[in-house]
């Protein structure tokens, strides 16, 4: 037996071990909690990958619906320009523009496209409207829709055109119309739809 097998050297080696285990659990502890990041990382890109995939299939055809909304609008004119009394073909032809027409925002609803005309006095809401100017008005509320001069839609949730309205003024000093929608956000403004990007 040698002089280095010695009970006392047993023990003078002991802190030593005792370090060198207390090191490795400490490894093993941040080996632990990286490899549950990378677990946790790789979840979020899954279910992130997950959402746009869904929101790519579901908002495929905005561009093509949004090229559909001038189809929708001359339809609105013609209406709005045929005259009430119409009476044998002329009749007929009203009838026939009015059925398309039904057909199309039939078939916009279909596929989650829906119209934004909003009534008068509704609130005026930043991100579904855009003001084209103010007028006032004693019969509706400060600050709400009085008139749509061109409907908007929304494509399940998003916003695709904001609806062009003619609103109340806010402030009780304002009496004369303002073009532009002034307090509204009109071309200088960031708050209504004069800053809301349609485009694709």
């Amino acid at each position: 037996m040698s002089e280095d097998d010695t009970p006392a050297n047993w023990e003078a080696d002991t802190p030593s071990v005792d370090a060198e285990v207390e090191a490795l659990q400490a490894e093993v502890q941040a080996l632990r909690e990286q490899v549950l990041r990378y677990a946790a990382d790789a979840e979020n890109t899954k279910r992130r990958a997950e959402r746009e995939a869904n929101d790519a299939r579901a908002y495929a055809i905005t561009k093509f619906a949004r090229d559909l909304l001038g189809v929708a609008d001359n339809f609105d004119r013609a209406l709005a320009a045929a005259p009430a009394d119409a009476d044998g073909p002329a009749k007929n032809f009203v009838v026939g523009v009015e059925m398309t027409s039904k057909a199309l925002q039939t078939a916009f609803e279909n596929n989650g496209l829906k119209k934004l005309d909003p009534p008068r006095g509704e609130k005026f809401d930043p991100h579904l409207h855009q003001a084209m100017m103010e007028q006032p008005a004693d019969d509706v509320p400060p600050g709400s829709v009085i008139q749509t001069l061109q409907p908007g839609y929304e494509l399940l949730g998003r916003l695709v055109r904001p609806a062009m309205v003619v609103v109340s003024p806010k402030g009780a000093g304002a009496s004369a119309a303002k073009p532009g929608g002034g307090a509204y956000g009109g071309e200088d403004s960031g708050d209504a739809g004069g800053s809301i990007d349609t485009r694709a």
